[in-house]
């Protein structure tokens, strides 16, 4: 019986960490996106964790310290996602489906600063592939 309320609890403590995330707006194409940045290790850990649904053109984006070939895992993350790794200038340089709760690493095939995950299939649906920028980093916090 413990086990069950304890989950709930980290889920409704895991759901308002992240309604404090900052919000950007970044856009690829036409098409605007709704970032919440998770821009600290905290966050950044976090992740998407514990989501039951996302809006169509929302997303996170993880802001990292410094350039390297990140990985991203599904490790208690419900939604199937899509991850496009990005380097300094918001260049896309490879987009990774992933399945929900999973821990296979889905990794930048060269380093990058940022990572945007959207609801899976996104990018394809929007015709966003490798090489294209995705415009209003410059915007994003620090990350920490």
């Amino acid at each position: 019986m413990f086990r069950p309320i304890s989950l709930v609890v980290l889920s409704l403590l895991a759901t308002a960490a992240l309604a404090q995330l900052p919000s950007i707006e970044l856009s690829a194409n036409f098409h605007r996106i709704e970032a919440e940045v998770a821009a600290n290790q905290a966050s950044r850990m976090q992740g998407l964790m514990y989501r039951k649904s996302m809006a169509p053109n929302r997303g996170m984006l993880f802001v990292f310290p410094q350039a390297g070939r990140h990985c991203m895992w599904m490790r208690n993350t419900f939604l199937p996602l899509s991850v496009a790794f990005l380097d300094d200038q918001g260049k896309i340089l490879n987009i990774e489906d992933m399945e929900p709760q999973t821990e296979d690493n889905h990794c930048a095939s060269a380093p990058v600063r940022f990572a945007l995950e959207m609801n899976r299939g996104y990018f394809a649906e929007k015709g966003i592939r490798p090489g294209q920028r995705i415009a209003g980093l410059d915007k994003s916090p620090r990350p920490r």
